[in-house]
């Protein structure tokens, strides 16, 4: 016996080993993937214009120099941009949570006929191309009215809420925004995990459903609550269809961005020296949510993880 245990454990050590040293190699690699775009586009940044064409450099150029991110900060007007970015994102993704949050209550906690089918209907939506609704959403907010009432009351027809946050801020208000159908999901998936007790005790107590979901069922959902805050900006920050379907004039950090070839063109004919600054623009672009993601990161994989443990 005391051989046959002898000769496992050698086996049994080599087995852990290999497992250890695979999944090294498989984070190391998915790592490298992740990462890969952000090093290059890093080592375009602070490369000098000498250095473009020198096939000797492959990470750290010889030349460091910064004026690169002076030219696209320049171009990309950031500051303004930056602004109408961060009000557009965060003003969007509070609306959006609040809408999804109540939404996804009703689904988990309450009991109506066809919530399952309409709960399909929800998650349906996440597959539905925005493009097939562009004309009618368009026309909706070019000529907004409710009910007709406007256009009986003053002869005019609907409001113009074109070139400004009111389609972004109504949409996310009637969970009807961007990706709405996945943060409803994410929260009904959530609040399904919580246990009955919390909201059987407050009943108890005489609070009612809308009081519950507020004093009882929000404070414990932080996981959910910043997950969905964090895709929500992180989507908006990136938009550019609405924004440009929305706001053809005003300038953020997306629409900048997809705009500055032609910008710099007028400055420059060089395909690499532009392409430099665009990688440049794109890092000045992703840096403020690079920045959100580590500090948002344990809540993320908290609500990731309970999320998919919920059936």
């Amino acid at each position: 016996m005391e051989r046959w245990n002898a000769e496992v454990r050698p086996l049994d050590q080599m087995k852990k080993w290999l497992w250890i040293c695979a999944r090294t190699l498989l984070i190391v690699g998915i790592c490298y993937i992740i990462l890969y775009p952000l090093i290059t586009k890093l080592s375009m940044a602070i490369r000098d214009r000498m250095d473009l064409f020198d096939t000797t450099i492959v990470w750290i150029p010889r030349h460091i120099t910064w004026d690169n991110f002076k030219t696209a900060f320049d171009m990309l007007e950031y500051p303004a941009a930056f602004w109408n970015s961060t009000m557009l994102s965060l003003g969007t993704s509070v609306l959006q949570m609040v809408s999804c949050a109540l939404a996804g209550y009703g689904f988990a906690r309450l009991k109506f006929r066809g919530r399952g089918i309409l709960f399909t209907l929800v998650v349906f939506t996440i597959v539905i191309p925005p493009q097939t609704i562009m004309i009618p959403t368009y026309l909706n907010y070019r000529f907004f009215d409710i009910f007709g009432l406007y256009e009986l009351f003053t002869g005019k027809q609907g409001v113009n809420l074109l070139e400004s946050y009111w389609p972004f801020f109504i949409s996310s208000t009637l969970a009807m925004g961007m990706k709405n159908g996945l943060f409803i999901f994410i929260f009904r998936q959530f609040f399904r995990g919580l246990p009955k007790e919390l909201e059987e005790a407050a009943y108890v107590d005489g609070t009612g459903v809308i009081g519950t979901f507020w004093r009882v069922i929000i404070p414990n959902t932080v996981p959910a609550i910043v997950t969905v805050l964090l895709f929500s900006i992180v989507w908006q920050w990136n938009d550019n269809y609405y924004v440009s379907l929305y706001m053809n004039y005003t300038q953020v950090l997306s629409s900048t961005l997809a705009s500055m070839p032609g910008a710099l063109g007028r400055i420059t004919t060089d395909p690499s020296y532009i392409s430099q600054l665009m990688n440049t623009g794109a890092l000045l672009v992703m840096m403020p949510m690079i920045i959100l993601y580590v500090f948002a990161q344990k809540y993320f994989v908290e609500s990731v993880e309970r999320t998919g443990l919920v059936g």
